[in-house]
């Protein structure tokens, strides 16, 4: 039955990551920890590792759809680097304390983005090409100070990061959907990277055959469903995205607290 769960918490994480430029710890810290027993600062290793070839292959698939900024993003990314290492440490000594904490942080994280995206979707903003022309160096500078505070969330909930960057270049650089997608994931790639060896580094155990599992279902959900969200109606794939998320962040807690 385990397996089993491996195998769901793989492409349900693939499916946000592609079809939202999720970070796949929304789905795998939940399962793991919920279902599973995990202890959360392993199930966020897992869950960053899988994010790093699974955000890597949505962002390429964006990339070629020309739904990616490859300028100002690289900018951000810079900063998110470097919040990444001061929050997996972070996380480390919050895990110490409260061993389920960051579970819950990320169930709650779930929830609260299957709402937004239900209530207030993101429907308009600038392409690739016009939106790196017309942006101030303001703006910018502004994106890239979030920045490194959204790598300190990912580093230490293993969660959050895709959504807040999500937010970032849609509502401050006024990115569409797609484009803040694509720009989204590429970042996600070095941040989960940066965020899954600042874990193994500090000690995080992991079950090997699980996590090969829930890598292999992740990358493979994420790369058809990324094809699947450059050729989907933007309006539509909120809807779908904010369904998904909040029914499994409902779900995953009623099993924790039963």
């Amino acid at each position: 039955m385990l397996y089993v769960i491996y195998i769901l918490a793989g492409i349900g994480a693939g499916i946000v990551t592609g079809l939202a430029g999720l970070s796949a710890a929304v789905v795998i810290t939940t399962l793991l920890v919920s279902i599973c027993g995990w202890k959360s600062y392993d199930a966020v290793t897992v869950a960053l590792a899988a994010d790093v070839l699974a955000s890597l292959l949505t962002a390429y698939t964006y990339y070629k759809n020309k739904n990616i900024d490859l300028k100002n993003g690289m900018l951000v990314t810079i900063t998110a680097f470097i919040g990444t290492i001061i929050g997996s440490y972070s996380g480390f000594l919050f895990s110490q304390s409260q061993p389920d904490g960051l579970g819950y942080i990320s169930m709650l994280t779930t929830i609260f983005l299957g709402i937004k995206f239900l209530v207030k979707p993101i429907e308009e903003g600038y392409d690739a090409d016009s939106g790196s022309e017309q942006i101030s160096k303001k703006k910018i500078i502004l994106a890239m100070f979030f920045g490194c505070g959204i790598g300190w969330i990912c580093g230490f909930t293993g969660s959050g990061g895709g959504i807040l960057m999500l937010t970032v270049f849609t509502l401050l650089l006024g990115y569409n959907l797609k484009v803040a997608v694509g720009t989204s994931t590429m970042i996600m790639t070095l941040v989960a990277l940066t965020g899954t060896i600042s874990h193994f580094y500090m000690g995080a155990t992991i079950q090997l055959i699980p996590m090969l599992l829930v890598i292999i279902f992740c990358v493979s959900a994420a790369y058809f469903s990324a094809k699947f969200a450059n050729k989907c109606e933007i309006k539509k794939l909120n809807k779908v995205v904010g369904t998904c998320l909040g029914i499994l962040g409902v779900i995953t807690i009623l099993i924790k607290l039963i």
